[in-house]
């Protein structure tokens, strides 16, 4: 899934803690600036379907660190009409 509008005090740690209540997280990917190490406001996570559906329900739109959150399965990028 992806994960957008992360603040950039999110750690693996915090945002693993936020989507176990869903289920299993099997993996935790942060895109991190490289000279501060601070989070860039995405990520992806890894979740069975299930609980990913669940986790999507329960998390799109809510607060995290003072921020909206954007949970979203990876490949579901908003349909652009093409001409």
């Amino acid at each position: 899934m992806f994960v957008g509008n992360l603040p950039t005090d999110a750690t693996k740690e915090t945002v693993e803690d936020l989507f176990s209540k869903f289920g299993t997280v099997r993996s935790i990917e942060l895109a991190t600036d490289i000279f501060t190490g601070k989070c860039k406001g995405f990520g992806f996570i890894e979740m069975e379907g299930h609980e990913a559906r669940a986790s999507i329900a329960g998390l799109n739109g809510k607060t995290f660190g003072g921020r909206p959150i954007k949970v979203r399965f990876k490949d579901d990028r908003g349909r652009r009409r093409r001409r």
